[in-house]
């Protein structure tokens, strides 16, 4: 797999910034998604942290312990796993605009750092610090960015 890039943020303005930076230079996709599918997709699955889950969701509650100890130490180490299906609500449309999701990225962003308040419990992880939230959230766009390269970027 070298055409994915080794991507790792310090945080989820980093990954807003890489974002940017692909919209600036144009990009060559190494997975199914574009930039505007990519930034749609952690949108619809960050904005959950502050508005809360649909109530499905929290049927997998009782494997939330196994779920924590197995599967969030390789989120957060950056070996998510691949292929694994998402959620229809979660998966992006085709034919988007990627300024506009790029835009729609930043402003998720914005919003989920500039949250105040405790947020919703993950369905995978449970109920998690915010730092953890924040963490999760920034391996999973470091997780789905690193499937494009920019253009003439040959490492």
């Amino acid at each position: 797999m070298s055409d994915l890039r080794q991507l790792q943020f310090n945080n989820l303005e980093a990954a807003v910034d890489d974002a940017r930076q692909l919209l600036a230079s144009g990009y060559v996709r190494h997975g199914n998604w574009s930039l505007g599918q990519i930034c749609r997709h952690l949108v619809l699955v960050q904005d959950p942290s502050v508005d809360g889950y649909p109530v499905w969701m929290s049927l997998f509650a009782p494997l939330r312990p196994l779920v924590r100890r197995l599967l969030l130490p390789k989120v957060l180490s950056g070996d998510s796993p691949r292929g694994i299906r998402t959620a229809p609500m979660f998966v992006p449309p085709n034919g988007l605009v990627d300024a506009n999701e790029v835009e729609a990225f930043a402003a998720s962003v914005t919003r989920l750092l500039n949250h105040s308040g405790s947020f919703a419990p993950h369905p995978g992880f449970g109920r998690l610090p915010r730092e953890k939230i924040l963490e999760i959230h920034t391996a999973h766009a470091a997780h789905h960015l690193r499937h494009l390269r920019a253009e003439g970027d040959s490492d």
